[in-house]
């Protein structure tokens, strides 16, 4: 295959990678939108056992106090059916005080327990609201749920169609630079880029002139040392004079040489070129 034929070959297939990756890239993000609904929605469980626990100890409470209440009342309803039955001023007082303790106990009881039962009905109420907000968040979950299925359901479809073309585009091309290249997409959407004079676009860095005329000569795939894109020769009358330069005794500073490593693997785009 003539270098200019796969050339033209790889800027399709970079059309299509590009667009594989960015979906790729959506279908990871799309479940995250589920997040904060989610996490509300687990926040409102939550705080529903805590209403609950505290509703079921409240109605303990209320049930001790009528407990009581009925207690006192019974002794003071029996100390007022005893008055009849004695004979002596004595017991006329002792029993007197039975009386009178008791609705003064009687009347205490009625007041908290009206302030606790205050308390219970306030409590339920909230109980009822927060199983309302859990049903509305849950319905609100699955809404959005079923929203984003549909659309995994889409990126699965737009990635079938382009595993399709992504094969289409590839065949006859060599299997190294294919991966080469697939890496190269993902970093940069454009992978294959000009040399203007000796200088590459894509990373804007001067490149050794015997290089740049094997670029410009065309007999091979090259890859630019710096930026690893795959390079192409164009003529320019001016190359911007702010490009840099390679004296400096190093292509790369270090965290460049760190990214191309990941990209690189075991290969060495110091060597600039494959072979077809």
């Amino acid at each position: 295959m003539q270098v200019s034929e796969e050339l033209k070959q790889l800027k399709d297939l970079q059309k299509v990678l590009a667009k594989k990756y960015e979906i790729e890239k959506l279908k990871e993000d799309k479940p995250k939108e589920l997040g904060g609904l989610a996490d509300s929605l687990e926040k409102y469980k939550k705080e529903l056992v805590e209403i609950n626990e505290e509703n079921e100890a409240q109605k303990t409470k209320v049930a001790a106090l009528r407990a009581e209440l009925d207690e006192a009342v019974r002794t003071r309803e029996s100390g007022e059916k005893g008055m009849d039955a004695i004979s002596t001023h004595r017991e006329y007082e002792v029993l007197g005080k039975q009386i009178s303790d008791a609705k003064e106990k009687e009347d205490s009881l009625r007041k908290v327990l009206l302030v606790e039962e205050k308390k219970l009905s306030e409590l339920s109420d909230r109980l009822s609201g927060q199983e309302s907000l859990i049903k509305m968040t849950s319905d609100a979950v699955k809404a959005s749920q079923d929203g984003i299925n549909a659309e995994l359901d889409k990126y699965n479809e737009e990635l079938s169609q382009l595993a399709k073309e992504e094969a289409k585009s590839s065949e006859g091309i060599d299997g190294e630079t294919i991966i080469k290249f697939q890496r190269i997409i993902r970093r940069n959407s454009n992978g294959i880029v000009a040399v203007k004079g000796n200088v590459c676009d894509g990373c804007h860095m001067i490149l050794p002139d015997q290089f740049a005329n094997e670029v410009r000569r065309g007999e091979k795939l090259l890859f630019c040392p710096y930026c690893s894109r795959i390079l192409f020769y164009e003529e320019a009358e001016n190359v911007a004079s702010n490009y840099f330069s390679d004296n400096t005794g190093s292509l790369l500073d270090d965290d460049e040489e760190s990214e191309e490593s990941e990209i690189d693997g075991d290969d060495d785009f110091g060597a600039l070129a494959d072979e077809e």
